[in-house]
Parts: structure tokens; sequence; C-alpha cells
């Protein structure tokens, strides 16, 4: 983006300075060009974005009730898939329905955040986008509920 500015004052000049008085040009700073210092790559990429994670992780458990619940569940299921699970295939399906889940949570969490940092008023999109998140969730909800109901009748009834 250039501008084109002049240091004169007056309007006269200005106008006049169309036929031969200086103008300057500037250059405005684009906002689409990212400035900022380069990104680590390699290892120090990776384990800055294990931080990230972990910071993450510790943040949904400090601000996210369901998803401490999820955790709950998901520590007392462990076992329980062991018990209810006939071979490795069924253990992976119970204990994959349950991290899907907590992901999900992580995800509609987030989505609440920004929609919370967006807008404080009742916004109909931002209310809809919950709403997105919570029905994502339920989703997901069923479908752990479905797995471990079909894999239990499959291997004790």
């Amino acid at each position: 983006m250039i501008n084109y500015s002049y240091s004169g004052t007056s309007r006269y000049n200005k106008v006049s300075s169309l036929f031969g008085k200086p103008w300057t040009k500037t250059t405005l700073p684009n906002p689409m060009i990212n400035i900022s210092p380069p990104k680590p790559h390699g290892i120090a990429r990776l384990k800055n974005a294990f931080g990230y994670s972990i910071k993450g992780l510790q943040l949904a458990w400090q601000h996210e009730e369901a998803f401490r619940l999820e955790i709950y569940i998901l520590l007392f299921s462990i076992p329980l898939a062991g018990l209810i699970g006939k071979n490795i295939t069924d253990y992976v399906l119970l204990i994959g329905s349950l991290l899907f889940l907590i992901i999900i949570e992580l995800v509609n969490s987030a989505i609440e955040a920004i929609c919370d940092k967006i807008s404080i008023a009742n916004d109909e999109l931002v209310g809809r986008s919950k709403d997105f998140g919570a029905a994502a969730v339920f989703v997901a909800i069923i479908g752990m509920v479905g797995t471990w109901m079909v894999i239990l009748t499959k291997n004790w009834l």
C-alpha cells in the first residue's frame, strides 16, 4: 500500500503541488505481512509445540469442568476397558472413543473461549458457534456410548 502525502499546510499548496511541488511517497505497513521473528525449526519447534500442548491441557484442567469430568471418566474406564474388551482391537476402540470425546471437548472449549473473547453481548452467530461445539461434544458422547455398548454386548451378552 502506498500513501502519497504532502508536508504543506494550506489547501492551495496541496493543489498546486500536483504541478511540481514535491509529494512524499510513504509506504504503509501491510497488515497481511508477518514481521514477527522467525519461528524455530526442527527439535526446537517440537519442544515449543510440546510446551504449548502441556500448557493447553493445564488451562483446560483449570478452567473447564467438563474436561476434568471426562478425564476422570477416562481414568476409570481404562481398566474397565481391559475387562470388557476381549482383544486389542476392542481395547483400542473403547479407549479411542474416550480420547476422541476429550479431543472434541478441547476443540469446543477453544471455540467457546474465542467466542467469549470476540463478543460479550448475546450475538446470534456467537451463540450458533457455541451450539455447534456443544452438538459436536454430544455426537462424540453418543459415539462413545455406542462403541462401549456394541463391544459390551458382543463380548458379554
